[in-house]
């Protein structure tokens, strides 16, 4: 069957977007498509399978491995193997449920699902060797080892006692800026700069524009860059957020370290998500100062590449592709 023999599909599925990519057995790039993001929890496992899959028609139709949008007309399988990083996929069980799902639609001859944090950390190292914190809207690490050994955290936020993230930062300036301007906490800026970035006088006036969703939910995302800026103008309050960050960043990434036995070796630790690629000075330079006095062999590296070519080389270590394989693949999204 050639291509559809050998080849792999490769998804990366996140929260606000999917990138898929068909490969072929020699690690050329067949063709590509992006969709919208996937999110079992809020829609059910078959409805957001469904969603993915319209992205892997378009990938599919762009490979010139089918004609058909309708895939009950395509070859079955179309590719030899499906590598799926995907968000919400935070559990072992819940890989497994999406890998049934994924391998029902007779996309592949066998299917591989885990985190999509695991996506950014292949595609940031030569081999499967390291560890990756990423932090966007949420915050999450993982760590792997050639062997197959990984280190991995629930990430389900408060509960499996996650601090940070994009939302979880612009909660905590939040709460520390209400409490400033009505007079139960420390002075802060973040009082002011807070609702100045909606055109608001007051955190009176942008408590009451969330409470009844004059400013939709989706946009408190957007005051996290303005925790970070009014850190850089020397508020003590905002500061102390952005180190607390830092912290949090540390303490992930040396357990799974440890966890690997990793922490006395010069290991990769690679840093990822909208907010650690985001060049914040005080947030990098906190991070290096701690990461130093635990793991002071360890090199920090921000994952530029992205997430979608992880996924195709965890799809060719799968299958046990030569490294020339891997490296064709990884100059394509050079």
């Amino acid at each position: 069957m050639g291509v559809k023999a050998t080849g792999l599909l490769a998804i990366d599925a996140g929260n606000s977007k999917t990138d898929v990519a068909v490969v072929a057995a020699d690690g050329t790039v067949l063709g590509t498509a992006r969709g919208g993001g996937f999110q079992p929890p809020a829609v059910g496992i078959e409805a957001a399978v469904d969603s993915l899959g319209r992205t892997v028609t378009a990938a599919v139709i762009a490979a010139r491995l089918a004609s058909s949008s309708d895939p009950a007309r395509w070859p079955a399988p179309v590719v030899g193997h499906v590598s799926a990083c995907l968000a919400n996929a935070d559990l072992p069980v819940e890989e497994r449920e999406l890998a049934a799902a994924v391998q029902a639609r007779g996309w592949g001859r066998t299917t591989e699902v885990r985190n999509d944090t695991f996506a950014i950390l292949r595609a940031g190292v030569d081999e499967p060797r390291g560890v990756a914190v990423v932090c966007g809207a949420g915050i999450n690490c993982v760590g792997m080892l050639p062997d197959g050994r990984t280190a991995r955290f629930p990430a389900l936020g408060k509960i499996s006692g996650d601090w940070g993230g994009g939302g979880g930062l612009a909660e905590e300036a939040l709460w520390f800026a209400a409490r400033a301007e009505d007079g139960r906490g420390e002075p802060t800026a973040l009082a002011r700069t807070l609702p100045a970035h909606f055109g608001l006088g007051s955190m009176y006036a942008l408590i009451e524009a969330l409470h009844l969703d004059h400013i939709p939910s989706g946009r408190r995302h957007e005051l996290t860059p303005v925790l970070f800026a009014t850190g850089a103008a020397g508020d003590p309050v905002a500061r102390s957020l952005v180190h607390r960050l830092a912290e949090e960043v540390v303490a992930l990434s040396t357990v799974a370290l440890a966890r690997l036995d990793l922490l006395d070796e010069e290991v990769p630790v690679l840093l990822g998500g909208s907010v650690l690629a985001a060049g914040h000075p005080e947030l990098d330079e906190q991070i290096v100062k701690l990461l130093a006095a635990k793991a002071p062999k360890a090199v920090i590296e921000v994952v530029t590449a992205p997430p979608v070519l992880g996924a195709g080389l965890l799809g060719l270590d799968h299958i046990g592709a030569a490294p020339e394989i891997g490296t064709r693949l990884r100059a394509h999204y050079a």
